[in-house]
């Protein structure tokens, strides 16, 4: 089992304030913490110490958090590692927006210590439960395979970039075809108890599932949720 120090966190933030304060209660808890004034230092750093989980600030001058999100997703050796967004703004389209992005969490200013770090324990331990419990298989559909360890799908041959939370989905409703998964065990399995999010989170990201892998395989059972066919 890995110790807090073995993980890395990055924490992306225009004010010095919450970089201090966050930054000083996540190395309490022995956390290796690296830290970024705004989205394109944080997308440098991201790229070169490669961390566990980034801590995102969504309002931030020049490359807001969604789109530095959005280009940490689209990066070599990034589409794994876990993102949480650090906001003091509580409406469903930036949440909605921050989940497109590809995070895989919210967190709202003010912060409160304990919660902060239950929560990123939370996030850190599901990863990492998450990669012991693989095995060495991949998942083969005809037009679509799953690689399950190298968190890769391709279509026709073609290799495709899904943000964590949408190989997660697919990964999951492929896990068993032909079921019909209910909305509240996808939102369990997929982003938590612990993870509160907006009603329209599993659409958009069926959506974009859609648009990747088309309409033929994800299938919705009105009122109840979704399944996947082949």
């Amino acid at each position: 089992m890995m110790k807090n120090s073995d993980y890395k966190i990055l924490l992306v933030d225009d004010d010095p304030d919450i970089l201090e304060f966050v930054s000083y209660n996540l190395k309490k808890e022995g956390f290796d913490v690296s830290t970024a004034n705004n989205g394109e230092e944080g997308l440098k750093q991201a790229k070169k110490l490669i961390p566990h989980l980034i801590l995102l600030d969504v309002m931030m001058p020049g490359m807001d958090g969604i789109e530095t999100c959005d280009q940490i997703r689209n990066s070599p050796g990034l589409e794994n590692t876990l993102i949480a967004f650090l906001t003091a703004r509580g409406e469903d389209y930036s949440q909605v927006a921050g989940f497109d992005a590809g995070a895989d969490d919210y967190i709202t200013k003010p912060i409160k210590p304990k919660v902060l770090v239950s929560r990123l324990k939370a996030l850190l331990r599901r990863h990492g439960s998450t990669h012991s419990e693989a095995q060495s298989n991949i998942q083969d559909f005809g037009k679509i395979t799953i690689d399950l360890d190298k968190y890769q799908v391709s279509y026709k041959d073609k290799k495709l970039d899904l943000p964590r939370k949408e190989f997660e989905l697919l990964t999951l409703l492929s896990s068993q075809p032909g079921k019909v998964f209910h909305r509240n065990e996808i939102l369990d399995k997929i982003w938590g108890n612990d993870v509160v999010v907006g009603g329209r989170t599993i659409d958009v990201h069926i959506r974009k599932l859609r648009e990747k892998i088309g309409e033929k395989y994800i299938k919705t059972v009105k009122g109840v949720g979704y399944k996947f066919e082949v």
